[in-house]
């Protein structure tokens, strides 16, 4: 396969390549770095491609490694390696004691929607949101899986309906 012929066919995946980054950072303009870092890899690394195999499936995993490097990278730039001798910043709390009023007003208003629904309702949907499975949930209320979740779900419906204020 000739550059150009190669340059052509990378070109042509260029819009399935923007959905699998999107699918990977969930982010539009990160997507697009990750789209230029694979195809700026796939054009360095020709040589490394062999005729006659899938590029598609080439470039993807070159994405998905890249992806998956940059998430490491970012991950260890992020990490605090403590060396003081009381190891004073791995103690030290970072989150805000101070709680915002609007945050609070919030939060009484949800609390007050969520104890506004009805009992048969309310209480899997708790038992959802404090970490019970489903399963969980059915055994100790002695109803079935099917009913637990929707119950749940129409839950969360009249939550929204509520809330709706709060939805973006």
């Amino acid at each position: 396969m000739t550059a150009i012929e190669f340059s052509h066919d990378l070109i042509s995946l260029q819009n399935s390549l923007e959905y699998y980054a999107y699918s990977l950072t969930s982010d539009r303009e990160k997507a697009k770095d990750l789209v230029q870092d694979t195809m700026l890899k796939a054009l360095t690394y020709r040589e490394k491609y062999e005729d006659n195999t899938n590029l598609k499936a080439w470039t993807y995993t070159i994405m998905k490694n890249t992806f998956i490097n940059s998430y490491r990278r970012n991950i260890k730039a992020n990490t605090i390696i403590d060396s003081t001798e009381d190891l004073y910043y791995v103690n030290n709390a970072r989150v805000s004691e101070f709680v915002k009023p609007d945050s609070e007003y919030m939060y009484k208003e949800i609390l007050g929607s969520v104890k506004t629904l009805e009992p048969e309702q309310r209480i899997p949907f708790e038992m959802h949101v404090a970490g019970y499975k489903y399963k969980e949930i059915a055994e100790r209320m002695e109803l079935s899986i099917g009913t637990v979740k929707s119950r749940i779900f129409f839950a969360r419906r009249k939550l929204m309906d509520n809330l709706k204020a709060y939805h973006n």
